[in-house]
């Protein structure tokens, strides 16, 4: 017999708070109808300083299914709060969420900008992510890392061993949702690896309250200096002088649709 559902919330207090946060967006976004456009990741808004997509992409869901989805896996993956004794726990996982939040964001950049610039894949210029499951697929690596011989259970139907997890939920999910995002969950993974294999440590209390200090700050700023949202209590000095030329920013549009399909030229990844 399973554990009441209150003593598994009680014993995963951050994933359940994460789940609450993610469902109370996509409710929230549902309700104003407000278009993915308005809140994804797209390489063409990020050149143009829309900074805070890296943030707003994360916790926002296409839909109801996609939602349940990303937040089964997260459930799931959870059980790290409670691996203290493998240096895991709680800390941790705030720790590194942050991490994996803003570094696979902006790897997933950092690869549109090769493909867009390198291989001159336009599409990529276009196309606007949205999902937390970056951030999964980033879980389930370091979870495969730090013990390959747990499973990962989905809907309570499908268990798969935790060290093939994420390549075999990175092609299923690239078969079966073609829409998937695979750059953005490969993002996940690589991101995952580094934190799983200690090449990105170090990050306790300290460090991890600064680095959201400066997520924040980037996130106000760029909202007000793209003009995304109208921040009257937010003040930026203009820098200019003889010998350094000014930067002017162009607002861009914040006009919203109800459904992606009718945004001319512009695609949409699950993530």
């Amino acid at each position: 017999m399973g554990k009441p559902i209150l003593y598994e919330i009680w014993e995963k207090p951050a994933t359940s708070c994460i789940i609450a946060v993610c469902s109370a967006i996509w409710f929230y976004i549902q309700k104003k109808n407000i278009s993915y456009a308005n809140v994804g990741l797209s390489y063409e808004k990020a050149r143009e300083g829309q900074y805070w997509r890296i943030i707003t992409s994360a916790f926002s869901h296409i839909s109801v299914v996609h939602l349940v989805f990303n937040m089964s896996a997260i459930w799931s993956l959870g059980v790290v709060e409670q691996l203290g004794q493998l240096g895991l726990g709680v800390e941790f996982y705030l720790h590194y969420t942050l991490v994996l939040v803003v570094l696979s964001g902006v790897l997933v950049l950092a690869a549109y900008h090769v493909l867009v610039q390198k291989f001159k894949l336009d599409y990529f210029r276009r196309v606007t992510a949205v999902g937390y499951s970056c951030v999964a697929f980033g879980w389930m690596t370091i979870l495969a890392v730090k013990q390959p011989s747990s499973k990962l259970n989905l809907f309570g139907v499908l268990s798969l061993p935790i060290s093939f997890a994420p390549f075999e939920s990175l092609i299923f999910t690239s078969i079966i949702v073609p829409q998937a995002s695979f750059i953005g969950h490969l993002s996940g993974i690589i991101v995952g690896y580094l934190i799983g294999w200690g090449l990105i440590h170090g990050m306790n209390n300290y460090w991890a309250v600064s680095m959201l200090g400066w997520v924040i700050l980037v996130f106000v700023l760029s909202l007000k200096r793209t003009g995304a949202y109208d921040l009257t209590f937010v003040e930026i000095e203009p820098v200019a002088g003889p010998s350094i030329p000014g930067i002017g920013f162009i607002s861009s549009s914040n006009g919203r649709t109800a459904q992606m399909n009718f945004i001319p030229g512009r695609g949409a990844d699950f993530v």
